[in-house]
């Protein structure tokens, strides 16, 4: 499968322009010094599906066949890859069949229905989910959308990236949470055509560790998962992204769930921000590197914030004893 490239991403900047809104970079004064360093968070949550992904999935249908889109998409997610293709289906008169976990978060499964999209449940985690996916689309087929090996979705989520640089030019770190790696992946892209001095420093769950050993060994691996940030959970490692971190990636941290809530509850404290697990991991990171990026230029991706009432009592509940 072809790689995208930093042309890719501008040019699928292009094309969502007319559907994604840029989100804003902003500092926080609180959050700045709590971290000792010139902080600023890129509001991935602030759009209106509450993530990221939102980008790569207009990207994806933009540029498919008719054929495709005929026959109708697939995708398996744990809820905001979900949404997104979900979103961009409705866009352009796709039929969409979302698989998710039978946990699934609530928030996002009414959210994928209220776009149009069909919600089927299987599995106890993303990966049973997804090979149940696979089988339907063989069965019926549907065009089958991966949730990270797709080089258009890359593309783009890598816009998120150029709006970086282009606002905070003369940063020096970029954290950005991982679970298949899209993200990173993109950003990666954009500042190695940008200025490969940025450091790029991923940050995943230590309890759904599998994007960390397959960038760390250079192959991709599987590992359990156990994570209260399901945006993360992924059990394998995946080959597009992990093509494009293998090369331009400098740094990926592992985080616990504890580091994670405690991340969850300084954004809100700190930056008058709401954001789920996967979303806080960025932090859970910058706080666990708050030596090494001390008086550094920063950038933090809050990548969604789509959080239950539940699990966020649960977080500010739990991170009370850690802070």
């Amino acid at each position: 499968m072809e790689k995208p490239t930093f042309q890719s991403a501008v040019e699928a900047r292009k094309t969502i322009s007319k559907y994604v809104t840029k989100t804003p970079l902003i500092s926080y004064a609180a959050l700045s010094k709590y971290l000792g360093a010139e902080v600023r968070l890129k509001h991935e949550n602030y759009h209106p599906l509450g993530s990221f992904k939102i980008r790569g999935g207009i990207n994806l249908l933009a540029n498919m066949s008719s054929e495709d889109i005929r026959r109708g998409l697939i995708t398996a997610s744990t809820g905001n890859h979900g949404q997104s293709i979900a979103s961009a289906s409705s866009v352009f008169g796709a039929k969409a069949i979302v698989v998710v976990p039978n946990d699934a978060n609530p928030l996002k499964v009414d959210s994928m229905r209220n776009l149009g999209a069909e919600v089927v449940f299987y599995g106890s985690n993303f990966d049973e989910a997804r090979g149940h996916c696979e089988r339907l689309a063989l069965e019926e087929g549907y065009r089958y959308v991966h949730s990270g090996n797709e080089p258009l979705i890359i593309a783009g989520v890598a816009t998120y990236a150029l709006e970086i640089i282009e606002d905070f030019p003369d940063v020096e770190y970029i954290f950005v949470p991982c679970g298949g790696g899209s993200g990173v992946a993109g950003v990666c892209l954009v500042v190695n055509a940008a200025n490969s001095a940025i450091q790029v420093v991923a940050v995943q769950s230590k309890q759904a560790p599998a994007a960390y050993l397959s960038w760390k060994n250079r192959k991709l691996m599987s590992a359990p998962m156990n994570t209260i940030a399901e945006g993360l959970a992924t059990k394998s490692g995946f080959e597009v992204p992990q093509s494009i971190m293998w090369d331009l990636l400098d740094q990926f941290l592992l985080v616990s769930d504890e580091e994670i809530e405690l991340a969850m509850t300084v954004l809100i404290e700190k930056a008058h921000t709401l954001s789920e697990a996967a979303g806080a991991a960025a932090l859970a990171g910058a706080l666990q590197a708050k030596d090494s990026i001390k008086g550094n230029k920063v950038v933090i991706v809050v990548s969604g914030s789509n959080v239950t009432l539940d699990r966020l009592s649960d977080a500010i509940g739990r991170s009370k004893s850690l802070s």
